[in-house]
Order: structure tokens, then C-alpha cells, then sequence
């Protein structure tokens, strides 16, 4: 990988169901090299998105590049791909499950595939059927991490993981992407697991890009400010800035809001956490969306996509 490469690049990117828009207008730029927390409420996209990286869907209009490469090229097996339910075969033992892992892959690591399945005391002669939820993830992210990808895309990996199970498959994950530079876009409902995981973020919420972006860089450009109450609108002081959200307790006015300058008037003022920066997104639609210079999407063709 190369300095300034794009791992991801989506442009006016969308998928359309019967049922609507999974997906409506998303342009966003994700770096190699990256560990990216995708997030949003149930039904924003992040499963579609996650697809069509992976090559499982094709867009209904719109473009999305992996390493520059365009759908169904050579380059395509930079990437592997671990779906929500874990497909696996159940007759197949857990060495069946992990020679059929190396069969396909011309570049399969064998050793780092068992790693992952030892480390969590899975017997090589188990069959899959037979396995707990938590041990078929490990299985399941023995054959991803086997493949040696560049690109990593994770739908919930540690869903039915216990917390102990879950620090420990995160540690493995985070030690063998940080080896190979490999770029990490993992969706997760546990916003405390991204505090000090995540380097990037990706918010999705009605199909569209709310947030996206360097953690750091989205952190620093929003306050929280606390003080009393001032009427029922905005306090003028507050004005100048956009903001995200607000709520009033008793006489206590407390906003967070994105930074244009300095707070005037007799405010406290704080950093937000990153749990505390994405509830604020997802419970305010209304606010505009913040996509740092990051992850900004670069000028491209963004012919339509044949549904």
C-alpha cells in the first residue's frame, strides 16, 4: 500500500430495495491503512455498504472503488469480507472448514488461521454444527484473517461474543491488521468498543453519511457547553456556531455543538467522548453532516450504476 492510497472511495453511492432507499447519495473516502467504527441504528445501510464493498450487491447508481480497482477486477481479492451470520459449513470440521480456506486462497496463511481457533481452545476436529455462536466466530475470523486481506470488512463480528471472548477476539484482530497495514471497516452496535479502537469513523443514519472522517479531527471541531437557560430558543451567544444537539434540565441549557471559535458568553465548556459525539448525531437528524477533508470522496465519474 502507498502513502495517501484510498482502501474505499464512494461516490453518489445508492441501493434501492422494494421497500426504498437502503442507501441514498453517499460519497466518502476511507484511507488505507485505517481502522474505521461504522455505525448507525438498525436499517441505516451499514450491512448494504459493507455488500457492496465486498462485491456480494451491485449499487443501484453510483460507484464504489476498493484500492482503485473497479468491480470484478483481479484486485478484488485484496478483500475479505465476514457477514452478520457467519456463513460456514456445519457438516465440515473446524481443519475441513480451514483447508477449504486454503484451497481457494492463493494466498492463505495457514498458521495465522489456526492461531485464531486455538487461541479460543477450538478443537480442530470439531464440527462447526457442533460449536457455541462464539466459537463459530472465531472460526469464521480465522478464515477471514487467513485470507491476508488488505481490506478487512466486518458486520458485527462479536455480536454473540461474551465480553471476555470479545476483548480477547478484538486483541487478536487489532494484532494481525496492525502487522500488515491492513485497513479495518467494522460495524458494531457497542460504541464503547470503538473508544479506543476506532482511528476512523463512518455514521451512517436514513441510508445517508452523517459523520465520516479521522476520530481526532471530528472530536476537536465539537464542544459541549453548559450554562443556564436563556429562553426557549437558541441563546444568541450560541448563534454563530451549528448545532448538533441540545437539552434542557430544570435551569441547566447543555448543547453540543461543531466549533466556530471560541464559546462567548459565561459558558462551560468540555471535549465530547466519542460514545458522546456519535448518540448526539443519531438522535439528531436534523443536524448537517460533517465529512472531514479525509473523507472527502475525490473528483471522479459517477456515472449511474445499471440497476
Amino acid at each position: 500500500m502507498h502513502a495517501g492510497e484510498s482502501a474505499i472511495e464512494a461516490h453518489a453511492l445508492g441501493m434501492r430495495y422494494r421497500r426504498g432507499w437502503a442507501l441514498k447519495d453517499c460519497s466518502f473516502r476511507l484511507p488505507a491503512g485505517r481502522i474505521c467504527g461504522l455505525v448507525g441504528p438498525n436499517g441505516a445501510g451499514k450491512t448494504t455498504l459493507l455488500s457492496i464493498a465486498a462485491r456480494v450487491l451491485e449499487p443501484t447508481q453510483g460507484t464504489l472503488s476498493v484500492f482503485g480497482a473497479a468491480p470484478g477486477s483481479a484486485d478484488s481479492g485484496r478483500t475479505a469480507f465476514l457477514a452478520q451470520d457467519k456463513p460456514l459449513f456445519r457438516r465440515f470440521t473446524v481443519a475441513e472448514t480451514l483447508r477449504l480456506g486454503r484451497e481457494l486462497n492463493p494466498g492463505w496463511d495457514q498458521r495465522t488461521a489456526e492461531d485464531v481457533v486455538r487461541a479460543g481452545d477450538v478443537p480442530l476436529d470439531a464440527r462447526i454444527g457442533s460449536l457455541s455462536g462464539g466459537l463459530r466466530s472465531r472460526v469464521a475470523l480465522a478464515l477471514a484473517l487467513g485470507k491476508r486481506p488488505d481490506l478487512l470488512l466486518l458486520d458485527e463480528p462479536m455480536a454473540d461474543l461474551d465480553p471476555v471472548a470479545r476483548q480477547e477476539v478484538m486483541g487478536t484482530l487489532l494484532a494481525e491488521t496492525a502487522e500488515r497495514g491492513t485497513t479495518l471497516l467494522m460495524s458494531t452496535h457497542v460504541l464503547a468498543e470503538l473508544e479506543n479502537v476506532c482511528d476512523y469513523l463512518v455514521v451512517l443514519s436514513g441510508g445517508e453519511v452523517r459523520l465520516a472522517g479521522d476520530v481526532e479531527e471530528l472530536l476537536s471541531v465539537h464542544t459541549v457547553v453548559t450554562g443556564a437557560k436563556e429562553g426557549e430558543d437558541l441563546p444568541a451567544s450560541l448563534a454563530q456556531h451549528s448545532l448538533v444537539e441540545s437539552r434542557v434540565s430544570g435551569r441547566q441549557f447543555t448543547a453540543l455543538i461543531r466549533s466556530e471559535g471560541p464559546a462567548a458568553g459565561r459558558w462551560e465548556t468540555d471535549s465530547p467522548n466519542l460514545e458522546e459525539l456519535l448518540i448526539a448525531y443519531l438522535r439528531s437528524p436534523g443536524a448537517a453532516p460533517l465529512i472531514t477533508p479525509t473523507a472527502q470522496a475525490r473528483a471522479y465519474d459517477t456515472r449511474t450504476v445499471a440497476a
